[in-house]
């Protein structure tokens, strides 16, 4: 199978047409269980995401907030793998048909191998990775095999970088860039942050491909906000956040997916809005 990238690039243009932003969704792969996981990313789907981030557990994450570094220590306790993550991965776009991208440090794939990262990832129909320690200098290795692959190599780009590094950085990737709200880690907050829409604005000066916004948002205010300047609307923390809340209550792993269902769909509501 040669990948999914088309299928990504698909997408996000046919949000475009419709003069609006795409929704992405991220959710580590093992939480609150692998199967449980599967069917919680399928939810955010049903609700209202276009495409889903499948995070890949680290012990040490240097992005990650505490609501994800808490999903993170409950999928690792629960004994997830690279295997899984891939399983995840091919899972939920068998049972949707939407594009499913990893969302991985690099260390793991290093390990893990890089051709055969890529290779497996495609075999299960994923649409690409998202890289955000990966340095575009080092990078060699992973795009070679991810092109080999049909995958896009998505990489973040930061309010601080600056107008070099973005064109450096962007004419690597493919699929989409990653755009950070604000420096920091994942998480809701009250504000995006204004570096936003000037970072977006540097961004395409640089390149064609879409880009996308992530850290912060939570709601659908906050989602038509970005997606007034933004290709794509990143929702990772406020997804997590809901399952926690239900496994905290005590609920079942169905109120816990109506819960994504119903996020998802304030937050698609919202990226149709536009400010």
């Amino acid at each position: 199978m040669s990948g999914n990238i088309e299928l990504l690039s698909g997408v996000l243009a046919a949000a475009k047409a419709e003069d609006r932003a795409a929704l992405v969704g991220y959710l580590p792969a093992g939480f609150p269980t692998v199967e449980d996981g599967i069917a919680a990313a399928v939810a955010m789907i049903e609700g209202g995401c276009d495409i889903v981030e499948i995070g890949l557990p680290h012990s040490d994450p240097v992005l990650d907030g505490p609501v994800i570094q808490t999903a993170d220590d409950i999928a690792l306790r629960g004994g997830v793998r690279i295997a899984d993550v891939i399983r995840t991965v091919g899972a939920v776009h068998a049972a949707t048909g939407a594009p499913v991208l990893c969302m991985t440090y690099w260390n793991p794939v290093d390990r893990y191998g890089a051709e055969r990262f890529a290779e497996d990832l495609a075999a299960v129909g994923g649409a690409g990775c998202i890289l955000p320690d990966l340095p575009v200098e080092e990078s060699a290795v992973w795009r070679a095999a991810a092109e080999r692959h049909g995958l896009a190599t998505v990489f973040v780009v930061a309010p601080s970088s600056r107008d070099e590094r973005l064109a450096k950085i962007t004419a690597v990737g493919s699929g989409f860039v990653y755009a950070a709200s604000l420096m920091g880690v994942t998480g809701t907050r009250a504000s995006v942050g204004a570096s936003a829409e000037a970072l977006v604005g540097r961004t395409r000066a640089t390149t064609g491909l879409p880009v996308c916004v992530g850290l912060g948002v939570s709601n659908a205010e906050q989602a038509a906000e970005v997606a007034a300047f933004a290709d794509g609307v990143i929702v990772g923390s406020a997804f997590v956040q809901r399952l926690l809340d239900a496994r905290e209550a005590g609920q079942d792993l169905q109120a816990g997916l109506n819960a994504l269902r119903g996020l998802a769909g304030e937050l698609a509501a919202g990226v149709r809005k536009r400010g």
